[in-house]
């Protein structure tokens, strides 16, 4: 792609002149010592003066060349000598009449010739220094250090740090972290800090949650099992982890209502015959995010929600049916203080919960026996969805109980400074366990990986190689409770990420299956991450190609895409066809032993594959001349999820001509300005940093102001892989259905607006300014 084929020497800051510049400056010399020497009275100056004041000069180390503009008649001495048959008549100089004057004239001519002789080697000496000649071909020199890199990422040393991570237990979160930055240092990364955060945090308490039947009397606890000391005792923590973080608390009795996956069909399906007011909803996670089902559940009148994974959304190979889950109700960072950073000195509100329902997850073994589903009804080669009958009524009490307290949570960051552009970073974040090991295995597997690269990169930056950006290593805390750490440390660093960070490379869960690689990435990387996955195709006989798609996923990014705007890229190994199946599986939290991962990836490859590809995408972001940005890939997306809104009841025509305007403006970007950065003759220092600063912000437009809870603010994103529109129009066409009232698809519809032309301005504000200067210089 063109955009690849910036000189890789070409990296300075803008410290010296081009070529032409520098051939213009010499002769400029050259031409005023030919006019100093022309000068009447030239005969009778001071030798030793003269000879005294041009050699101070050239020795001396403060010369600079710079601000000496390029000749505007660029001829040489010699060349003005023979095109101008006028010369000798220029100056009235006397004929010699002695020998002395022979003499005189002869050291004169000597001496200007040691004079232009002192200056040539000075000339040439600051041009090599400052203009060194670009290498036959940088590009490859590049792809040899990446390999150079990538190939001592070694799946036995992933899992030797996997194990080493596992091997002791650990208390609370900030010995996670302890151990994490004691690694990254051990493996020679330079700055390497522990940031810590008092967060508020909803933890179980002493005794688990349980759901009774009130027409038969039987206590159940979330994983169905009946409540007994006994089974309290053997199963304790999953237990009292199975719940959902920041839920109301107290005790409800209410009917039960299934609502299967809680969308606006099915509300519309239920109300039309049901009064929820106060009942408890029966919901299946999936199909959209939790947070959004739960704001229309909350908005109907429901008092209460059991959560639950139906069997047939998940893979055959995968048997949770038997597994609570946890579930955090938190949109993000620290509940007490939302939306800025938990620091001393802050205002602190102390939020018992965030919704006002009670919602508790329970396993789909409990969900048969509370819609009285026999164990047995299964058919062959088919599974049967759960679904209530609708004749029988079941009232079920729900108690609900846990503590909210404020508890020390840490980041570890690491920082390897760029050589050329320290002020852009680019961040790659995995996250650890956070006081509680009931998040699975995937903190350690995301962390080991990360680790694996640091301890590759480092070996080649001991060597004297380093990136052009700076690479952020980023371990976070509390990411079960809601992103809590990235959240608190992107709020505190805001202003400065704002303006620094060129994107974010995502580890969250990386292998949560063994069949299907599911690469995601912003529209602006889609392409960097398609070139990303052929880096092992050598080695290969055939290379399966994956398709790279921009949906709503979990983790950590969740901060840097949908509130800084940066582009964001993730791979991770699923058994989910997620074209199929419910999306939105993976907001539930299975206790650890359910998804082993040495049982999934027991020989390490996944886990080495996905540390390549991460890996290979970072080091290009973070060294590639020219970020590996795509703008008209962002027209695209932006057409292709306009389309489907054709022929239905929204007029989308002002949408679609502004979509066409961006469209055009990004070819001529990409065609005006990127392929020009590529050529040796437009590869000014100054308009590359210009390119990157327009690359780096292409998808902060695309913000919107407000999105309903769960739904990203970044309206590059789909809602999963079956859907094609803006999700924000989406939901406001389905809450049109619901109320009847076209004032919030109205709303959406200016927010997408908005949206489309700010970026339209925004790039040809960029190409406006490109011509400008442009211009100036000719």
């Amino acid at each position: 792609m063109a955009y690849h084929k910036v000189n890789a020497d070409q990296r300075t800051q803008g410290q010296y002149l081009d070529s032409d510049d520098l051939q213009a400056t010499a002769l400029e010399l050259e031409w005023d010592m030919e006019k100093e020497l022309e000068e009447p009275g030239f005969d009778h100056f001071r030798l030793d003066g003269a000879v005294q004041h041009h050699l101070g000069n050239s020795q001396s180390p403060d010369l600079d060349l710079e601000p000496i503009q390029p000749s505007a008649s660029p001829k040489g001495r010699f060349q003005r000598l023979q095109e101008d048959p006028e010369y000798i008549s220029h100056y009235s100089r006397q004929s010699p009449k002695s020998h002395r004057c022979s003499f005189f004239q002869i050291l004169k001519v000597f001496c200007a010739a040691l004079i232009l002789f002192i200056f040539g080697i000075v000339i040439g000496y600051y041009a090599g220094k400052k203009c060194p000649s670009p290498p036959a071909s940088p590009e490859p020199n590049s792809t040899h250090n990446y390999h150079e890199i990538l190939k001592e990422i070694k799946a036995e040393n992933i899992q030797q740090i996997y194990r080493d991570l596992l091997k002791s237990p650990r208390e609370d979160d900030v010995d996670a972290a302890m151990k994490i930055l004691l690694q990254w240092t051990s493996h020679g990364l330079e700055d390497v800090r522990l940031v810590n955060y008092s967060v508020l945090l909803d933890l179980p308490d002493s005794s688990s949650n349980t759901i009774t039947l009130k027409n038969s009397g039987e206590c159940f606890y979330p994983d169905g099992q009946q409540c007994s000391k006994v089974t309290k005792t053997l199963h304790s923590q999953d237990l009292l982890y199975s719940y959902a973080a920041y839920s109301a608390k107290g005790t409800l009795e209410a009917e039960l209502v299934d609502i299967q996956y809680g969308t606006i069909e099915d509300l519309m399906r239920i109300q039309t015959t049901t009064n929820v007011t106060k009942k408890i909803a029966l919901l299946k996670l999936g199909q959209s995010p939790l947070l959004y089902k739960l704001s229309l559940l909350e908005d109907a009148g429901f008092g209460g929600v059991l959560l639950y994974v139906d069997p047939c959304d998940l893979p055959k190979t995968t048997d949770l049916a038997d597994k609570a889950f946890m579930v955090s109700l938190n949109s993000g960072g620290d509940p007490s203080t939302p939306g800025y950073a938990s620091i001393d000195g802050n205002y602190r509100q102390h939020r018992l919960n965030l919704t006002t329902l009670l919602v508790q997850p329970i396993s789909a073994s409990l969900a048969k026996k509370l819609a009285f589903i026999p164990e047995n009804r299964v058919q062959k080669d088919k599974c049967v969805p759960v679904q209530m009958s609708s004749t029988d009524k079941k009232i079920i009490s729900l108690s609900i109980q846990s503590i909210t307290t404020y508890k020390t949570i840490s980041n570890v960051i690491g920082y390897l400074k760029g050589s050329v552009f320290p002020d852009r970073y680019v961040i790659i974040g995995s996250h650890h366990s956070s006081l509680n090991a009931y998040d699975g295995q995937e903190w350690a597997s995301s962390t080991a990986i990360i680790t694996a690269f640091i301890q590759a990169l480092m070996l080649k930056v001991k060597r004297g190689w380093r990136t052009d950006r700076t690479i952020v290593f980023c371990s976070w805390g509390g990411t079960s409770f809601g992103n809590i750490g990235s959240y608190e440390w992107a709020e505190d660093l805001k202003r400065v990420l704002q303006r620094n960070v060129v994107a974010y490379v995502s580890l969250h869960n990386p292998v949560r299956g063994n069949s299907t690689l599911h690469p995601i990435a912003s529209p602006s990387l889609q392409q960097l991450a398609t070139e990303s996955q052929s880096i092992n195709c050598v080695e290969k006989t055939e290379c399966p190609g994956s398709n790279v798609s921009s949906v709503q996923t979990q983790g950590d990014s969740d901060y840097f895409i949908n509130h800084l705007g940066v582009p964001a890229l993730l791979f991770s190994y699923e058994d989910i066809n997620t074209s199929e199946n419910a999306s939105f599986l993976s907001e539930a939290l299975f206790p650890m032993h359910a998804m082993r991962t040495e049982e999934l990836d027991p020989s390490f490859k996944l886990h080495e594959n996905i540390a390549k590809f991460s890996g290979h995408a970072t080091l290009q972001i973070a060294n590639e001349p020219v970020l590996p940005f795509n703008a008209l890939d962002i027209a695209l997306e932006v057409q292709n999820s306009l389309r489907v809104f054709l022929g239905e009841e929204v007029d989308a025509s002002q949408l679609l001509a502004v979509a066409s305007r961006l469209r055009d403006t990004a070819e001529l970007f990409q065609s005006d300005e990127m392929r020009p950065a590529n050529d040796p003759r437009e590869r000014a220092p100054i308009r590359v940093r210009m390119l990157n600063d327009v690359l780096q912000s292409l998808e902060k437009s695309f913000l919107v102001q407000q999105a309903p809870p769960g739904l990203y603010r970044n309206i590059l994103y789909r809602l999963d892989e079956r859907t094609s529109q803006f999700s924000v129009l989406l939901e406001a066409l389905e809450h049109c259905k619901l109320h009847q009232s076209n004032e919030t698809i109205q709303a959406a519809l200016s927010e997408v607006l908005n949206s489309i032309s700010s970026a339209q301005v925004y790039f040809k504000a960029g190409l406006d300014v490109f011509e400008t200067t442009l211009a100036g210089k000719k």
